[in-house]
């Protein structure tokens, strides 16, 4: 995967939930991607008799949950699964891939996140003064994700 432009656009990528049993071909369109980030956080250790400094040590990468959002689609693969998971605590955690791609439709870089399960579902406000599209937000809770 070489990169034809440096750096490269973020606003061509497809979000994949391959594992889910008959996924459409438009849960992979997503308007927005958010979250995609990991955190190494910190303990302090304070040596006895040492008043100079303080040691700091690495603890467990804490990965943020991703938000999705796109065009509110009911009753598609992705909504049905979030709905159980929600609604019912029919929680089943599935692997998914983002996939961000160059103008040809060609794969950069492709993530892979693993044990994903909805913790949130949202849809924009209704307004009847703003011509705006109605947009729906799934927040997602994983283990961690892999660059491949």
């Amino acid at each position: 995967m070489a990169f034809d432009i440096y750096p490269p656009v973020g606003f061509i990528f497809k979000v994949e939930f391959k594992e889910l049993d008959d996924a459409y071909e438009t849960d992979t369109y997503w308007q927005e991607v958010n979250g995609l980030s990991i955190d190494v956080s910190e303990f302090e250790y304070k040596e006895g008799g040492e008043n100079r400094f303080v040691y700091t040590f690495p603890e467990r990468p804490k990965y943020s949950n991703i938000e999705l959002k796109r065009g509110l689609m009911p009753n598609t693969t992705v909504y049905n699964w979030c709905s159980d998971s929600i609604r019912n605590l029919d929680i089943k955690p599935t692997n998914f891939f983002i996939t961000l791609l160059n103008d040809k439709q060609e794969p950069l870089q492709l993530y892979h996140v693993i044990n994903a399960w909805p913790t949130k579902w949202n849809v924009s406000n209704f307004n009847a003064m703003d011509s705006q599209i109605v947009i729906e937000s799934l927040e997602l809770s994983y283990q961690y994700f892999s660059i491949l």
